[in-house]
């Protein structure tokens, strides 16, 4: 095992590191943390810490002081907590000069199949001048766990699939300055190139897949996800129970989720399954981040856990995976990224049903600032559309007073018409170029 662990050191030190697509994710500027880098299967956490091995190396570190060690590898299978701290003696025996010298950057990746890893972690946080990032499966890192585990001692980074100026980047296609001064031209290009960004996700492996590759790949991420990070890890036996509210999830994204109801029609299917089970599972599927719940906006918090909550997966390329619908899923695709890239913006969600039952989709709540009301509409060139919308978003204003409000639509299309008939206080926009002007999160 030693032998094993000298040669992945020997070899992570001498290797290149790879190019990759460049993330807008900003780590927490807290000293003397440990950054545990959080998220669903396949969404690019391993090829981050390379980002952050590059950025370390760019600014002047020695290359041999930023180290990639990797534990999903059957060559160190088995291993053990006692055994962890191997990694940095063999490291220091190869470069004795930097030990308490330098800051050396350790990129510990998968580390969560080593039972008892935690205590490892927190002893090289006390003990050495290192700084310390940790990453692996949404099935053994999650948010909570390294709470309890580390006890204090860690920051969170949630990393999603691609952003929209993500996927144009790993394009090549991202554009300069402010989005809403674009040329006519590239305007055009950048909003055909978001209709494929809604079809397609952002999922880094799926790009530039055909659909009869992309569609069985994601469903593959999800088979796993269903598998190791509820089936195995919380010993669900109720398998099929599990895949059918998986499925309605993702089938009926944006769409209003109650246990209640779904009980009763897996009842009605001969699908015996408890209410308590079908909430268990819900957390269990909104832990590994393959879905996202928005709860209804309330002081109360009966209301807002009797009321029905919005369900979305954590990425609009699972929706044309599993709708089995065969109508176009523009809206609830331009839904989905809204909602996620205001989880990026790490604002506060929930979504607003006014005193006459209009429904707004959000209201985003930022951790500094105002909050506002977002709408979200696929076309707004329709005057009935407007008018419904306008008269939600107006009804909610008054209701939350001093609000302002967003709507936001897939296409330019009958976007200054819209603007003209806004009220007051109500902004109409491409939702390409409300996510093309986001701050990194």
């Amino acid at each position: 095992m030693r032998d094993v662990i000298r040669q992945k050191l020997a070899d992570a030190v001498r290797s290149e590191l790879p190019a990759i697509t460049r993330r807008d994710v900003r780590l927490p500027a807290v000293p003397g943390k440990v950054h545990a880098v959080i998220g669903m299967r396949r969404a690019g956490k391993t090829c981050f810490l390379h980002q952050l091995q590059r950025d370390r190396v760019e600014k002047g570190a020695a290359r041999e002081t930023q180290v990639y060690f990797n534990f999903d590898d059957e060559r160190v299978a088995g291993m053990e907590a006692a055994q962890l701290h191997w990694v940095l003696e063999e490291y220091f025996l190869s470069f004795p000069q930097h030990r308490d010298q330098r800051k050396v950057g350790l990129y510990l990746d998968e580390i969560q199949v080593v039972r008892g890893w935690e205590g490892f972690v927190r002893r090289v946080m006390d003990t050495e001048n290192i700084d310390l990032f940790v990453s692996g499966s949404s099935a053994k890192l999650l948010s909570r766990e390294i709470a309890t585990a580390l006890r204090g001692r860690a920051m969170e980074t949630l990393v999603h699939p691609f952003s929209f100026r993500e996927f144009l980047r790993h394009q090549g296609a991202e554009p300069e300055g402010d989005p809403t001064f674009l040329p006519k031209a590239k305007r055009s290009a950048v909003e055909k190139l978001f209709g494929d960004f809604l079809m397609h996700g952002g999922f880094p492996e799926s790009q530039g897949l055909a659909a009869e590759d992309r569609i069985p790949l994601l469903q593959g991420y999800v088979d796993t996800v269903i598998l190791r990070d509820v089936i195995e890890r919380h010993g669900v036996t109720n398998v099929i129970a599990l895949r059918h509210l998986t499925r309605q999830l993702l089938g009926a994204a944006a769409g209003l989720f109650s246990v209640h109801r779904f009980f009763n029609d897996q009842k009605s299917q001969g699908v015996s399954v408890s209410k308590d089970a079908l909430h268990a599972m819900l957390g269990h599927l909104e832990d590994a981040f393959l879905i996202r719940l928005v709860p209804l906006h309330t002081s109360s918090e009966r209301q807002r856990q009797s009321n029905p909550r919005k369900a979305y997966p954590v990425d609009p390329g699972l929706i044309t995976a599993f709708d089995r619908s065969g109508k176009p899923n523009t809206g609830h695709a331009l839904e989905t990224a809204v909602l996620v890239e205001l989880e990026r913006r790490k604002s506060e969600r929930a979504y607003v049903r006014t005193a006459s039952g209009a429904e707004v989709d959000f209201l985003a709540t930022p951790i500094t600032g105002r909050p506002v009301l977002v709408q979200v509409c696929a076309d707004m060139s329709d005057a009935t559309t407007r008018q419904r919308e306008f008269r939600a978003l107006t009804e909610a204003m008054s209701e939350h007073k001093r609000l302002s409000a967003l709507v936001l639509t897939a296409t330019s299309t009958g976007i200054s018409l819209a603007q003209a008939e806004a009220p007051k206080g109500i902004t109409v926009r491409p939702a390409w170029e409300w996510l093309l002007e986001g701050v990194p999160s």
